[in-house]
């Protein structure tokens, strides 16, 4: 039962991230799944609940991947951070692409649907303690401020590169230019 609500729900997130939010049908989601008709119904009775359903496991699937990502993440200086950020921006905008255009869609959902935002926001709480406690090792005196400029700007990085999609896409310079301004090094 689990196993094919996440089917389902796997496939709802591919279909808002590569269709956008108007395409997000019962049908497209059954048919992206591959499971019979009706089944998505199923378990959503409403679109407010498939929505609801599809930002819990964003936040599940990003936050199990980001647990990852910082485990085996340990940078020794600005140069190597710029260099981790740079690797998880080409890692959004390429094999997570669906996810993170998903991820952008329900923010943008959230102007409408303000009680997105709470649960939208638990899940950049964790990244911002661990940016926070990355800057701060390298030096920041107002580390929460620079770590929420640092990722304000990946966002944007990401945002860019999914909506002008540059084959040679390399965040590194950049990421390390502004790492560079706010630890004044």
């Amino acid at each position: 039962m689990a196993r094919r609500r996440n089917q389902v729900l796997d496939a709802a997130v591919e279909v808002l991230g590569a269709e956008g939010l108007r395409r997000l049908t019962y049908q497209a989601v059954d048919t992206t799944a591959g499971v019979p008709t009706g089944t998505t119904s199923n378990y959503f009775r409403n679109r407010t609940a498939l929505i609801d359903g599809i930002v819990d496991h964003l936040r599940a699937l990003d936050r199990r991947e980001w647990e990852s990502f910082a485990a085996g993440t340990d940078p020794g200086d600005a140069d190597e951070l710029a260099e981790a950020m740079a690797a998880f921006a080409r890692h959004a905008t390429g094999p997570a692409r669906a996810r993170t255009a998903a991820r952008f869609a329900l923010f943008l959902e959230s102007t409408a649907r303000p009680e997105l935002r709470a649960p939208l926001t638990r899940g950049r709480r964790t990244v911002l303690a661990w940016a926070a406690d990355r800057v701060r090792g390298f030096g920041s005196e107002v580390p929460d401020r620079h770590g929420r400029i640092l990722l304000d700007h990946l966002d944007g990085v990401i945002l860019h590169q999914l909506a002008f999609p540059d084959d040679d896409f390399d965040p590194a310079p950049e990421i390390r230019e502004l790492l560079g301004g706010l630890l004044g090094k």
